[in-house]
């Protein structure tokens, strides 16, 4: 059987046919991935005895017609969620043998669901990077071209989508970390609301800006994950009770008369032309379906770098000051003292770019700078969601590119840490402002590498934007990678 072209709704017409059984489908994700997994290194830990299980269960809802979306479902989790009994590592070595006591909210979801979780899947170490390449333990690699990055930080969770070696994956979004390795991989990522799905047992990175979210082969797809990891969720203070409704709703309904926003900011200076072309190509397409294109303005957007790297860097030193060698994680051998102890299991656990995002939360929330940096960052913030609010005052929802470039070499931008971080400028105004978005491909550059499209939409609206990027992929023909 060839699980490499089926999506999940396919799946589940086939599992409720009796055509093969979870069992089945799950054996042949596990040898998809251990003949395919050392070409590209998604996978941490794979959980073969664990999936196998919980296939088994999953049969037996499926025999009694008690199945849900995603029962028998094979599903790679990044490893940064907490997963009771399955190490989480979140890519550093600092937690290489952490193995959690508890669940996280969205994987009690998925297991209530029926779904199979097949492992655990890399990331950039705390899932600060674009590269997946700051792991300490399985430096990913792009299916389309094993010499060029996946993207990230949910770089092993985009991989693995891309290459088949899961039906569908969780990742993690602070910046744009599921859209961009979506792009870069060819796969449909969506970064929820803020409050929409529970940050629970999410290994903390900037709490005000995290958010869970699916990534699959397609849109719809994307929606049915979603269905199952929304919900309201007392452990999470910011969880939101916002009425969850069923994402895949509105698929099939047509665009015509919807009005699409085209802010002028993300199609310029630094923005490659082959990236602008097919994004326009795309927005020509909408407008051939009866949709407006309306052009507009953010001038807040040549700011949204650094304001976003001073809110993550100061909330990521005060989430990461947990990390001191003595409660849990890496412990140095190194205790002549309390603070030697402390010192030294830092140093040696968090990886160079960790310990960057460290050092510049720190100076942004010292004395004598706070108000200069970090006042001004939050003061953008509510700017920046004003700016969002202006537009869909006119418009039903914004067309941008994902990224400035299609993936770039692995041994690129590793060592230059600005333009790394220049890289996020089409992603992070989304995280700053709460707001849900999806990328998903919309053409293929010059090297046949995938370009992507983010399509941003009103707060808890994510049934609009997922009906929206279907109706484009109902038209578009993907190309698959060479794996």
């Amino acid at each position: 059987m060839d699980v490499s072209k089926l999506k999940i709704r396919e799946m589940r017409k086939l599992l409720d046919e009796k055509q093969f059984s979870a069992v089945e489908l799950t054996k042949e994700y596990l040898k998809r991935i251990n003949e395919l997994n050392s070409s590209i290194d998604a996978f941490i830990t794979v959980t073969d005895d664990f999936a196998i299980k919980s296939a088994e269960k999953a049969q037996i809802a499926i025999d009694n017609n008690s199945a849900s979306a995603l029962s028998g479902i094979p599903i790679a989790i990044k490893d940064n969620i907490c997963t009771e009994g399955v190490k989480t590592t979140c890519s550093s070595k600092i937690l290489e043998s952490f193995v959690p006591p508890y669940n996280a909210t969205v994987i009690e979801n998925l297991n209530n669901n029926g779904a199979v979780m097949l492992g655990k899947v890399s990331l950039d170490e705390f899932a600060m990077g674009g590269s997946t390449q700051t792991s300490a333990f399985a430096k990913t690699k792009n299916p389309y071209d094993t010499t060029k990055v996946p993207g990230g930080s949910s770089g092993g969770s985009a991989a693995a989508v891309a290459a088949s070696l899961c039906a569908g994956s969780l990742g993690s979004d602070t910046g744009g970390s599921i859209r961009q390795p979506a792009a870069f991989c060819g796969v449909t990522g969506l970064k929820p609301t803020y409050g929409r799905v529970s940050r629970y047992g999410l290994v903390a990175f900037a709490s005000s800006l995290d958010q869970i979210g699916p990534i699959a082969k397609d849109a719809h797809d994307c929606g049915i994950i979603l269905n199952a990891i929304s919900s309201y969720d007392k452990h999470d203070g910011t969880s939101s009770k916002v009425l969850v409704s069923d994402f895949t709703a509105k698929i099939g309904q047509s665009v015509k008369g919807m009005k699409i926003a085209i802010p002028q900011e993300f199609y310029g200076e630094g923005i490659d032309d082959e990236i602008k072309a097919k994004v326009m190509a795309a927005a020509q397409v909408y407008k051939e379906m009866g949709a407006e294109l309306i052009e507009c303005s953010m001038p807040s957007l040549k700011y949204a770098i650094p304001a976003y790297y001073l809110i993550s860097s100061a909330e990521a030193c005060s989430n990461l000051s947990r990390y001191d060698g003595i409660k849990y994680g890496h412990r140095s051998d190194n205790d002549e003292s309390f603070e030697s102890l402390i010192k030294s299991s830092r140093s040696e656990g968090f990886g160079d770019e960790v310990k960057r995002r460290i050092l510049l939360g720190n100076y942004a929330l010292s004395s004598g700078y706070y108000d200069a940096y970090y006042g001004k960052a939050l003061a953008l913030k509510q700017k920046i969601r004003q700016e969002y609010n202006d537009i869909f005052n006119k418009c039903d929802v914004i067309l941008t590119p994902t990224t400035p470039t299609t993936a770039y070499g692995i041994n690129e931008n590793i060592t230059d840490p600005v333009k790394m971080y220049q890289a996020d400028i089409c992603t992070v105004t989304v995280n700053i402002a709460g707001l849900p978005a999806i990328s998903t491909t919309c053409g293929y550059d010059k090297n046949l590498m995938p370009v992507g499209m983010s399509l941003i939409g009103r707060a808890f609206d994510e049934a609009t934007l997922i009906q929206v990027a279907d109706a484009f992929e109902q038209g578009f023909v993907p190309v698959a990678p060479k794996l």
